[in-house]
C-alpha cells in the first residue's frame, strides 16, 4: 500500500511529527509513505484544505496513492473537500476507535484528522494509535463481525450511488479556478512523486496541462 500524507497551511508545522507517527506504523507493515507536504508553515507552496481535496482526488484516482492521510485544524474542512470529488471516501477520525470502525465498516481510502482540536500532550501517541488501528486489519472486514454481510452490501450500494452522482474528475478539474488547481500541484516534490507513481497516463496529461 502506498500512503500519501498531505498537510494544509494551518497545520503544516506538524508535518514532521505526523510523518514520524505514520511511518512507524507503515514501515512495520511494509507500506510506503509519500509525503506531499506542506513540510513547514513557511513553504512557498501554501495548500488550503480545499486544495488538499484536489490533490488527494488526483492521487487516488490516478493510482499514485492507495490511501491518503490528511486533515486540518478541525478535520472537518479537509474531510468535506476530499468527499467533494469522485473516487474518494474520506472519514473524519479523531481517535483509534474512529479509525478502526471507519476502515472496517466504511472501507474508505482517506482520513481527515483534527490536528488542532485537543492536540496537546500525548498528541503524537494518539496519532500513532490511530494509524495502528486504521491499518490493523484488511479494510471492509466489518464490525461487529456478525454485521459484515449487510455492511459490505451497503458499501457496494454507496459506491453505486457515488458513481452516478459525480462527473469525471478531469472534467471537474478543467472547470475549477485554474489558479486553485495549479496551486494544489505546486508542492516542492509533487512532480517527482506524482509522475513517478501515477498509473493513469490520461490523468497525468490533464495534470501537466493544468500545472
Amino acid at each position: 500500500m502506498r500512503i500519501a500524507l498531505i498537510n494544509e497551511n494551518s497545520q503544516a508545522a506538524k508535518n514532521s511529527l505526523i510523518e514520524t507517527a505514520l511511518r512507524k506504523v507503515a514501515d512495520a507493515k511494509g507500506y510506503e509513505v509519500v509525503n506531499y507536504g506542506m513540510y513547514s508553515a513557511d513553504d512557498e507552496a501554501q495548500l488550503t484544505y480545499v486544495q488538499n481535496g484536489i490533490l488527494a482526488a488526483v492521487l487516488l484516482n490516478s493510482g499514485a496513492a492507495d490511501f491518503v492521510v490528511t486533515g486540518c485544524g478541525t478535520g472537518e474542512g479537509a474531510m468535506l473537500a476530499l468527499n467533494s470529488f469522485p473516487g474518494v471516501i474520506c472519514g473524519h477520525v479523531e481517535n483509534p476507535l474512529d479509525a478502526y470502525t471507519f476502515a472496517q465498516i466504511n472501507d474508505g481510502n482517506a482520513i481527515s484528522i483534527p490536528f488542532a482540536l485537543g492536540f496537546g500532550w500525548g498528541g503524537e501517541l494518539n496519532l500513532e494509535y490511530i494509524f495502528e488501528r486504521l491499518f490493523s486489519e484488511p479494510f471492509g472486514g466489518g464490525y461487529p463481525k456478525e454485521r459484515v454481510v449487510p455492511e459490505q452490501r451497503n458499501k457496494k450500494i454507496l459506491d453505486t450511488v457515488r458513481a452516478e452522482a459525480f462527473r469525471p474528475l478531469a472534467d471537474i478539474l478543467y472547470d475549477l479556478d485554474p489558479e486553485l488547481v495549479k496551486g494544489a500541484f505546486a508542492g516542492a516534490h509533487f512532480d517527482e512523486y506524482f509522475f513517478r507513481d501515477c498509473k493513469d497516463e490520461a490523468l497525468a496529461e490533464v495534470v501537466r496541462k493544468l500545472k
